[in-house]
């Protein structure tokens, strides 16, 4: 008899209310490939990995976020349009009636973890109704040993159903759909969406709350990875700035892509067992890491093959631009060991400027960090987005802004703290365009941006000349070794220079006012690192 069929005999779900379920307990990543392929729910691709649609929703749901209003979150939490508030009795009611509808169905329950630190482990139990929702779990979280699943104790809960379409006028929500956190039960309740990063981000923000406000760790939406000589490097950067793939570097073991805690012991520890990446226009040139984890055992979400075969075709589009891939961290081959990093050394916040405007490369002070990290920026180009038609600046607050229950101040002067304890240099990285704005400049060559990376990294700027920049007053470096000397100034890539200085104080101009509902909560420090608009 095998370890599954033991535990599935032994695993009860009464006590979360689902009565008289067909458990499918702890089934492995070929198990649950198999019986979705059974089922009809999904196809195998040429590589061997499964590939899904998520249905109607294909991304996250912001505006269908919920966190329950209780005495631990009352108080706490930076209510408003971000974190939403929900009654405790509506949150009651709508999960009896999840429970029921999951009550006497076929569910996949997986018991894991997150938070690879030992002293800080969070031990998660994952219900889902689909094998492949299961198998998104098996992939993003920690995977404890067979040994520890006899006496494993869940301390939070994630219950996922899909199909469970929630009646708003009844039961509280604004549509069908909802991801709903309440801390006095634990318990993450997610139904009517088949979007698999809503069970992901829903135990991150529980994270982003209980790290700092009960562990004195600061959560952080980064990747990391570490050197030969122990030093961690610390990426944070929205999607589509190359967070995934700036941090996949041959030279440096990874510890994580996405989510990470920064404690007072001064270890970075990654939340998750996994990768969650973006495949759109994905090669293998460009990223060859995550293009060889696509491979039997990973879960591909809303590809489209090329006509007549199994062949991903990572350019179309015409499902979503959001087309992902989730799979073990284990299939990239270069993996620090426990995700574990000591002694971070150098932070990169990664932009994709469509400007133009800011340097590919340059040096923040404690103040412009944190005013930087507050900010969040980012810029979509045109057609990214219906009604986009020349690039719009994203700010998010801590570039995670979906994500973060408390005060984006509080984070910063977190981080601002361990930058200064830890004689942190902090970095801002422009991934995006150059020579002009999106439609004019072409996109920084990846090259270059690894090779500034890197640079950085070996201490081979540390002795350069640096000068500052005439709006944002961050440094910028006047050499780089293996980058043009002519691009590290945005300035000189324009043509029309006259045109840059004006597009500059714009984009500054956006910086405040964007920050203006932040500006009371900030410190001194903080807000010295503002650009100069007089």
């Amino acid at each position: 008899m095998d370890t599954n069929t033991v535990f599935a005999q032994s695993i009860s779900l009464k006590e979360l209310g689902i009565e008289n379920a067909k458990v499918r307990y702890q089934l492995s990543a070929d198990e649950l490939h198999a019986i979705t392929l059974q089922s009809g729910q999904g196809v195998e691709n040429s590589t061997g990995a499964l590939a899904i649609n998520t249905g109607e929703f294909t991304g996250r749901s912001p505006q269908d976020r919920f966190i329950v209003k209780d005495d631990i979150t009352k108080d706490q939490v930076w209510w408003g349009n971000v974190n939403i508030p929900f009654e405790p009795q509506a949150f009651e009611k709508l999960y009896n009636k999840v429970t029921a509808f999951l009550s006497n169905k076929e569910v996949f329950v997986r018991d894991s973890y997150v938070c690879s630190d030992p002293n800080y482990r969070l031990n998660v139990r994952v219900v889902t109704e689909t094998a492949w929702s299961n198998l998104f779990c098996y992939n993003m979280f920690l995977r404890p040993e067979a040994s520890e699943l006899a006496n494993f104790a869940p301390e939070w809960t994630v219950v996922c159903a899909p199909s469970f379409m929630a009646d708003p006028a009844v039961d509280g929500t604004r549509q069908s759909n909802f991801a709903i956190l309440d801390f006095t039960k634990k318990i993450a309740l997610i139904g009517g969406t088949g979007y698999t990063g809503e069970m992901k981000k829903g135990i991150f923000s529980a994270l982003n709350f209980i790290l700092p406000v009960f562990k004195n760790t600061l959560p952080m939406h980064c990747s990391a990875n570490v050197g030969e000589a122990g030093d961690t490097a610390i990426f944070f950067g929205l999607s589509g700035t190359g967070k995934t793939t700036l941090s996949a570097d041959p030279e440096r073991k990874l510890i994580g892509d996405d989510e990470h805690g920064w404690t007072n012991e001064n270890t970075v520890f990654n939340f998750e067992g996994g990768c969650y990446a973006k495949v759109i226009n994905l090669t293998e040139e460009n990223e060859p890491d995550i293009f060889r984890a696509i491979k039997k055992g990973a879960l591909l979400e809303n590809v489209v093959f090329k006509a007549g075969t199994n062949v991903v075709d990572f350019d179309d589009v015409s499902i979503t631009q959001n087309t992902r891939v989730s799979y073990p961290i284990t299939h990239i081959d270069n993996v620090q060991p426990g995700l574990v990093g000591h002694n971070p050394k150098n932070i990169f916040f990664l932009t994709a400027d469509s400007f133009g405007i800011l340097p590919p490369i340059s040096r923040l002070t404690p103040g412009q960090a944190a005013y930087h990290f507050i900010s969040g920026y980012t810029a979509k180009v045109a057609g990214t987005e219906a009604g986009v038609t020349e690039p719009q600046p994203n700010f998010s607050a801590c570039f995670g802004a979906p994500f973060m229950p408390l005060h984006p101040t509080r984070y910063a002067e977190m981080l601002s703290k361990k930058m200064k304890d830890a004689g942190v240099k902090v970095w801002l990285i422009n991934t995006g365009w150059t020579g002009g704005a999106y439609g004019t400049g072409s996109r920084m060559k990846l090259k270059y941006t690894r090779a500034m990376i890197t640079a950085a990294l070996k201490g081979e700027l540390n002795d350069v000349a640096f000068k500052n920049h005439e709006v944002f007053g961050i440094e910028i470096p006047q050499d780089c070794p293996n980058v043009p000397v002519e691009i590290l100034n945005p300035r000189n890539t324009w043509e029309d220079k006259d045109l840059y200085d004006k597009k500059a104080l714009e984009l500054a101009h956006k910086f405040k006012a964007n920050f203006a509902k932040f500006e009371e909560f900030a410190n001194a420090e903080i807000l010295a690192g503002a650009p100069i608009t007089e």
